[in-house]
C-alpha cells in the first residue's frame, strides 16, 4: 500500500474517451472505492487487486507517444497443443462425473519485451486495427495493460431516484461466422444463469432481469454471442461485498464457479494475472469495468503477455477448442507482431 504518495507523472488511464492522469494514491483494499475520487481498478483473475486514485480526469481521445516496435520473436504458449487438448479432455471427464458443468480453459502466450518499451503505441494500433467496445489502457508502476476487450463485466450507474443500477454483458460463444453450435447456445444460457445468481446476492429481490439473451455481435474477424443481465443494487451495499459476489467473472471461470476455479488452479500452472480479471474505473458509486480478455500486459519483467481461452462443456471437441483459442488470438497477435494478415500467428 502506498499512502500520501507523490504524483506519478507517467501513470495514465484511458477508457471510452475518459482519460486520467496524475496518480496520487495506490491501495489494495476495496474500502478505498467507498472514498471520493476517480479510482482505476486492476482486479486480477485471482489475487490482490490494485486501486489507483487519479487527480486529473478529462474527456479526450487516446494519445500515445512514438511508434510500436513490432514483436519479431516467437510467442511461447504456457500450454502446448497436446497439453491443452489433454486439459479439455480432463474437464470433460469431470463433467461426466458430475463435478462441474463448464470450465473456461486458458493459456498464456508470451514474448520478450525490452523493459523500457511502452505499450502506449500498441494500444494505438489496437484502437486502429481492432476497435473494441471495452478497450482500456492502464499504466501503473507495477503493471501496464493494453486491452481490446469486447466484454462488459459491470456498469453501475445512478438512476434519477438515487438507486444504483448494474448491468453485466457476458460473452459466451465465438465463431468465425454468424452461425453458432448448439454447444455455444447452451454455454451462454448456463453462464447467464450463473451471472443472475451472482447479481442476486447484491441486488434488490426481484430486480435481476435478462433484457437480452443470445444476441449476436460482429467484431473484427469473429462473432460473439452476448447476453445482458441487469439489476438494482441493494441500498447500502459496498464495493467489498460487490467484488466478493462477482469475482472471478463468471464468463471466464465456469459453473459451478467454485468447482471451475479449483480445476483451473490444478491445470493452469501459469497465473492468469490481470487476464480474465476486471479492469476499468470506479467513481463515487458508479463504475465501468471490462472483463480483461483480448488483453496484452507487461509486469516490468521483460515479457509481453497475452491470454486466450475457450469455454469447455460436455459437447466440446478438444481439437476445435484449441482452434478457438487460436482464432481469438490470431488478429491481436498479428497486430503486436506487425503482421496484419488473416493467417494465424505462429504460437
Amino acid at each position: 500500500m502506498f499512502e500520501n504518495m507523490s504524483v506519478l507523472p507517467e501513470a495514465y488511464f484511458w477508457m471510452k474517451g475518459k482519460s486520467a492522469r496524475k496518480c496520487v494514491e495506490i491501495r489494495h483494499d476495496a474500502a478505498a472505492l467507498e472514498e471520493p475520487g476517480f479510482w482505476v481498478v486492476v482486479a486480477p483473475f485471482i489475487g490482490e487487486p490494485t486501486f489507483a486514485r487519479f487527480a486529473e480526469i478529462t474527456e479526450s481521445e487516446f494519445t500515445s507517444k512514438g511508434q510500436w516496435s513490432a514483436i519479431d520473436s516467437k510467442w511461447e504458449s504456457s500450454l502446448s497443443q497436446s497439453e491443452y487438448i489433454n486439459y479439455v479432455e480432463k474437464i470433460r471427464d469431470e463433467i461426466a462425473d458430475g463435478l462441474v458443468y463448464q470450465v473456461n480453459a486458458c493459456r498464456i502466450l508470451s514474448a520478450p519485451l525490452e523493459d523500457d518499451i511502452s505499450l502506449e503505441p500498441l494500444m494505438g494500433e489496437l484502437l486502429k486495427e481492432n476497435p473494441a467496445p471495452q478497450s482500456v489502457y492502464i499504466n501503473l508502476p507495477n503493471i501496464e495493460i493494453a486491452s481490446a476487450s469486447p466484454e462488459l463485466f459491470i456498469r453501475v450507474v445512478k438512476s434519477k431516484n438515487g438507486a444504483r443500477e448494474i448491468l453485466s454483458s457476458p460473452i459466451k460463444g465465438t465463431s468465425a461466422t454468424s452461425e453458432f453450435l448448439e454447444k455455444d447456445l447452451a454455454e451462454n444460457v448456463m453462464i447467464v444463469d450463473l451471472i443472475r445468481n451472482d447479481l442476486s446476492v447484491i441486488c434488490e429481490t426481484g430486480s435481476v432481469e435478462v433484457p437480452r439473451l443470445l444476441g449476436i455481435e460482429k467484431h473484427p474477424s469473429l462473432y460473439h454471442l452476448v447476453s445482458d443481465v441487469s439489476g438494482v443494487l441493494r441500498n447500502g451495499i459496498v464495493w467489498d461485498e460487490i467484488f466478493d459476489a462477482i469475482m472471478a467473472p463468471g464468463s471466464v471461470s465456469g459453473a459451478p464457479k467454485s468447482s471451475a476455479l479449483e480445476m483451473i488452479a490444478r491445470f493452469e500452472e501459469v497465473n492468469r494475472g490481470p487476464y480474465c480479471g476486471a479492469i476499468g474505473w470506479v467513481c463515487d458509486g458508479e463504475a465501468e469495468l471490462s472483463v480483461a480478455i483480448r488483453t496484452f500486459w507487461s509486469e516490468r519483467d521483460g515479457l509481453l503477455r497475452f491470454g486466450t481461452g475457450a469455454g469447455i462443456t460436455w459437447g466440446s471437441n478438444a481439437a476445435s477448442e484449441w482452434e478457438e483459442t487460436e482464432l481469438k488470438a490470431s488478429r491481436l497477435i498479428s497486430i503486436a507482431s506487425g503482421k496484419l494478415t488473416n493467417e494465424r500467428a505462429k504460437v
